[in-house]
């Protein structure tokens, strides 16, 4: 009777561990849309979860690119590269 009541509660947790686990994937994936931020071009320092204007010279804040957008494709090749 204990082995069986020890099968479930170990059967119990991976199952819970494994549905928690595809939760938190769920929420990370919506969470990348929430993560834009807007910064106006005349002053950097202003900074926006969501579009607007800035509150210093009113012109309207753009979105920030991320750092991955901004990095340069290393599998394509440059002149420089070609030359060679």
């Amino acid at each position: 009777m204990k082995k069986l009541l020890l099968s479930f509660s170990v059967v119990f947790i991976v199952l819970t561990a494994l549905v928690s686990c595809e939760s938190k994937k769920e929420t990370h994936s919506g969470h990348a849309a929430a993560t834009d931020i807007y910064t106006c071009p005349m002053h950097p320092e202003v900074v926006s979860d969501k579009p607007g204007s800035c509150p210093k010279c009113k012109m309207d804040l753009v979105k920030k690119k991320n750092e991955m957008e901004e990095m340069p494709d290393s599998t394509s090749t440059t002149d420089s590269t070609m030359k060679m």
